[in-house]
């Protein structure tokens, strides 16, 4: 197994570094559908992939503030939206 040398990232650096360096991500979302996927990067950040397990973040501060686990669904347009905008945030989090 061969490993590279490149400087292991803490989850801070990552969020930040995706925040910088890839906006054209969070631009496809309507603003309340990005400050829902901005509060799970800070809240994986903060804690790790473990909040990323949808649906039960949905139901914890801040991203509860949105409304209920069917009403933050809709923002993202339905269920496979949301799971695939969270997928695609994780992907580019270890990308970045």
């Amino acid at each position: 197994m061969a490993f590279n040398n490149a400087p292991l990232r803490t989850r801070r650096e990552r969020a930040v570094r995706l925040r910088q360096e890839m906006p054209d991500f969070f631009a496809r979302y309507a603003p309340e559908a990005r400050a829902i996927l901005d509060e799970l990067l800070e809240k994986y950040a903060e804690h790790g992939v473990a909040q990323f397990v949808i649906p039960d973040v949905l139901k914890l501060p801040p991203i509860a503030g949105h409304g209920n686990v069917g009403e933050i669904v809709g923002i993202f347009g339905g269920a496979q939206q949301l799971r695939d905008a969270v997928g695609e945030l994780q992907a580019r989090l270890y990308a970045a």
